[in-house]
């Protein structure tokens, strides 16, 4: 079973984050936390808490924007990153269930222009890509990528992992690629015959009442975002529209979706039965100046999501040490 767990639009995935918090610290309250978080150099941190045995509870620290020294509020708006593979699964195994899918189609029966340029096209898999266990190469680690500015071309993105050698042959391991998702989106795109976009609108967001929830940057409106600071440069406007990290959210919504997937109506029986073939309930988040963890955690069925509004200068560190101390917290009140 895989988690879905791998960072955001960049960097490397590790898993839930069960460790414990730094021996110096242990949060007796979730303003402990939040306390913590804030004395490590964080903008801000947003924290939502569902414990199933009574009202979730949203809390906001510091400030989200450094011009006008706002403070942050819980409804704020932010870019979500890879916590949207989660959705992208969802909507994969819902196309599956409504005979759509197969999750053993190959890349080239849905698309056929990529065979002979990108390797193993012919024999990669729909679970593998969905598994991160295809051999494609990542394209924010391919020779002319860069974080520093936006990438709103998924066909420039694509080109970069084009006719290149693949890293390994297809399920001999697990890599986390970004990639991957992207070729998903594009299976959904082709196989629903319109845009996947639309099919979570319809499948998830709507029916669960996610108003503050958008699949592109562009269907936002960007003042109602926290702004997002990567080494103290504001990059809030700087989209990124790649399936699978391109989705804006709250705190609260991000939430509603992990409880509604672990523990609610979202899924079928036999869609939940295929989705937990794959996956399980969580996946982490970073994008230039956003960062973000959203996590169901079984054992005290608990609902935990927190947001970060600046990246680089160690706060990535930081703000997983405060998600330890949370989630101890929560586990030992």
């Amino acid at each position: 079973m895989l988690l879905l767990a791998a960072c955001g639009g960049g960097g490397s995935g590790t898993g839930e984050p069960v460790s414990p918090p730094p021996a110096a610290f242990v949060a007796t309250s979730v303003q402990d936390a939040l306390d913590y978080g804030m004395a490590g150099g964080l903008d801000a941190l947003w924290i939502y808490i569902d414990r199933d045995d009574g009202e979730p509870s949203t809390y906001a620290a510091g400030t989200e924007n450094r011009t006008t020294l706002a403070p942050a509020q819980p409804g704020s708006r932010f870019k979500i990153a890879s916590v949207s593979k989660m959705f992208i699964a969802v909507a994969a195994v819902k196309a599956i269930e409504d005979g759509l899918l197969r999750l053993d189609d190959t890349v080239v029966f849905w698309l056929p222009d990529l065979e002979g340029r990108l390797a193993n096209a012919n024999t990669i898999t729909l679970r593998q890509l969905l598994r991160h266990r295809s051999g494609v190469p990542d394209f924010d680690s391919a020779p002319g990528f860069s974080w520093t500015r936006a990438h709103t071309d998924t066909d420039v993105l694509l080109e970069m992992v084009l006719d290149r050698p693949a890293d390994f042959a297809p399920n001999n391991r697990y890599e986390y690629s970004n990639t991957n998702y992207l070729l998903v989106g594009r299976i959904l795109d082709t196989a629903l015959g319109y845009s996947h976009h639309d099919f979570i609108q319809n499948e998830i967001l709507t029916p669960l009442g996610m108003v503050n929830t958008y699949s592109l940057l562009g269907e936002a409106d960007i003042e109602s975002l926290a702004r997002g600071y990567w080494d103290d440069v504001d990059r809030t406007a700087q989209d990124y529209v790649v399936p699978g990290g391109s989705m804006v959210s709250t705190a609260r919504e991000t939430g509603v979706f992990l409880r509604a997937l672990a523990t609610g109506n979202l899924l079928s029986a036999n869609e939940r039965s295929l989705f937990l073939s794959m996956f399980s309930f969580g996946h982490s988040g970073w994008l230039p100046g956003y960062q973000s963890l959203a996590y169901y955690h079984a054992d005290i069925d608990t609902v935990v999501i927190q947001f970060v509004n600046n990246t680089g200068g160690g706060s990535e560190q930081r703000a997983q040490q405060t998600y330890d101390a949370l989630l101890h917290h929560l586990r030992n009140p």
